[in-house]
């Protein structure tokens, strides 16, 4: 399977997804990416592009990947639901399950040696946890033999705007360096591996 076909059978969405926007928001980026950035589901501005991160989030998460020499068309970036929830509501359990299938044969297809959840959603689902993002952020963990760095999301530093040491934005910025670090380190890929159908465990 490519890409093209995941997102045709993507917007042949489930009775799960019934009540949320109609709009697909696919993945973009790099088809053979390294880095792998998942959000947990479009905004409003996502649902009318039909791209990912386009929005003022977006705007900010170009600025941050730039800050470190990381341009997001060498990337994929997608969230884990693909149709925006009714007033950018978190994605229901049920909805993220739904959406499941779709997300893992988007990473095996992308094969990205680091994957990094934005945002609490993401890396509790990914990862199988209730700590929350201020504690993990910037850490390193596995999920299925891939690295994975969970990282604030851009709408939370928009809302945390100081630059000061210990902000949010501070913290990210040392995690982006070091995650830019760890992707100049990285070798050639391993080959692809099935992924399971079950889950595992200067400023900008």
């Amino acid at each position: 399977m490519k890409l093209t076909e995941l997102k045709e059978l993507a917007a042949e969405r489930p009775a799960e997804l019934a009540d949320l926007s109609p709009n697909l928001v696919f993945g973009d980026g790099a088809p053979d990416a390294d880095l792998m950035l998942v959000g947990e589901a479009p905004g409003a501005d996502e649902d009318a592009a039909g791209e990912p991160f386009v929005g003022r989030a977006g705007q900010l998460l170009d600025q941050i990947l730039l800050s470190v020499g990381l341009d997001r068309h060498q990337l994929w970036i997608t969230n884990i639901v693909k149709f925006r929830p009714p007033g950018n509501r978190n994605p229901t359990p049920a909805e993220l399950e739904a959406s499941e299938p779709v997300l893992l044969e988007e990473i095996r297809l992308v094969n990205p040696q680091i994957i990094a959840p934005l945002g609490n959603v993401p890396t509790q689902y990914l990862l199988g946890t209730r700590e929350g993002i201020t504690k993990l952020h910037g850490t390193w963990a596995e999920w299925q033999g891939i690295r994975v760095m969970p990282l604030y999301h851009p709408a939370y530093l928009l809302r945390n705007p100081s630059r000061t040491q210990g902000s949010p934005k501070w913290q990210m910025w040392q995690a982006m360096q070091e995650l830019s670090a760890a992707l100049a380190e990285l070798g050639p890929k391993n080959p692809r591996a099935a992924v399971s159908s079950a889950r595992q465990g200067g400023l900008f």
